[in-house]
């Protein structure tokens, strides 16, 4: 479980923030379901609710994640050059890190032993 933690902790904490929110969202959206229905004189049906709550859900859904996944997965493959989150910016530093080991390696070999 240690290892689990250890490797996923920004997964597994962003799950339980998702699944609190959407709890969240289902407790007062129910809430003020049920109050409207009564206010109008109706009587509360459960698929009712639940049409609305899916209906909102998906809708929050292509605003907010669609959005979100739409970024994460476009910069995987494209580059925007400096861009911190482009994959240009690790290549660039792995070959900073090759020349700077190979200077390195030449200044060994030219010293005395």
């Amino acid at each position: 479980m240690r290892r689990l933690w250890k490797h996923y902790n920004l997964s597994i904490v962003l799950a339980i923030l998702f699944l609190a929110s959407w709890v969240g969202q289902a407790f007062f959206q129910w809430r003020e379901f049920e109050s409207d229905q009564r206010e109008h004189g109706q009587t509360v049906e459960v698929h009712e609710y639940v049409d609305a709550f899916m209906s909102s859900t998906l809708e929050n859904w292509q605003s907010e994640f669609l959005q979100l996944l739409t970024f994460v997965v476009l910069t995987s493959f494209l580059i925007h050059r400096g861009s911190h989150e482009s994959k240009d910016s690790d290549e660039r530093l792995e070959k900073r890190m090759n020349e700077i080991a190979r200077k390195v390696d030449e200044l060994h070999r030219g010293r005395p032993g």
